[in-house]
């Protein structure tokens, strides 16, 4: 009898203790379905979204986006300018930082109008960066009146997630795969026995802008695949299934966004693949979360 009162207690303590682990489950799957499903209200008032209207409106509509991105770009624009010497200064720090300025290596400009032609570089790719939120701002302004609640929220996260994934292959590249590819070039460039001790302005501040820009959207890939799944056009199966054939795109894709070193390629792909495999980790949970009303 002991024994048995004994187990019975085990059984009553195994089952508190599972119980809220399924009730922060439960939690978590409503969540998600309220936000990133469609519900039966939401097919009810599916038609109130977007009522039709005439088409002069939406062209209205459509110059008054236009106008507005526009305006938006020429402020961030004068916002940056001032600032221009500074993020000169910021991108020179690579150079600096892998320890070949110390060797002699200078960036220089060879002609009269360079420094107008790095404030006006400057001023555009900083102004674009600035002024980005605010674009798609209007632009998904513009486009949500067509789209469902579920959908607006996706495109929300996926714009943030985009936003930090975006950060995060531009602060990866600036502060490790910049260095290390100005060293291989220069050691490459040493054993050609050309060696290069004045770099011109402009050709190097175009090289470290086009690789910040190339990692920043590299990491998006990922998150398209997110949206594909999350929206059930594509499946974590299909994902699993192709997954090799992911890899090589990965590489030769890297291949080609990156100077031609292994070790920035290597360090531009394994953070890609890496992220792939999440990708399928998230798609599988949106397809277990989604099933889960049916299976109750």
């Amino acid at each position: 009898m002991a024994r048995r009162e004994r187990i019975e207690q085990r059984g009553r303590k195994a089952g508190q203790a599972v119980a809220p682990k399924r009730d922060v489950q439960s939690r978590f799957n409503g969540a998600f379905r309220r936000l990133f499903t469609e519900t039966a209200e939401d097919r009810a008032h599916a038609d109130e979204l977007d009522p039709p209207r005439p088409f002069i409106e939406h062209f209205i509509d459509l110059r008054n986006c236009i106008v507005h991105c526009a305006a938006a770009w020429v402020a961030a624009m004068l916002v940056v300018a001032p600032f221009a010497p500074k993020l000169i200064a910021l991108l020179e720090w690579p150079l600096k930082s892998s320890g070949l300025a110390e060797q002699g290596v200078s960036v220089q400009g060879l002609e009269v109008g360079v420094g107008f032609s790095l404030f006006m570089t400057t001023m555009l790719w900083g102004g674009t960066i600035l002024a980005l939120p605010a674009l798609l701002y209007f632009v998904f302004r513009f486009v949500f009146p067509g789209l469902r609640r579920h959908e607006r929220n996706l495109i929300l996260f996926t714009l943030g997630a985009g936003v930090v994934l975006f950060l995060g292959g531009v602060f990866l590249c600036f502060s490790f795969t910049l260095r290390l590819a100005l060293q291989a070039l220069m050691a490459i460039n040493a054993w050609m026995q050309v060696p290069v001790e004045v770099l011109q302005a402009e050709p190097y501040i175009s090289f470290v802008l086009k690789i910040l820009l190339a990692f920043g959207l590299a990491f998006q890939f990922p998150l398209v695949l997110l949206a594909l799944g999350w929206l059930g056009i594509v499946s974590a199966a299909s994902l699993r299934k192709r997954r090799g054939v992911a890899i090589i795109g990965i590489f030769v894709v890297a291949m080609f966004l990156t100077p031609p070193d292994p070790l920035s390629q290597i360090v531009m792909a394994v953070p890609m693949c890496l992220l792939y495999e999440l990708t399928i980790i998230l798609v599988r949970l949106r397809e277990k979360v989604a099933a889960a009303p049916a299976e109750a």
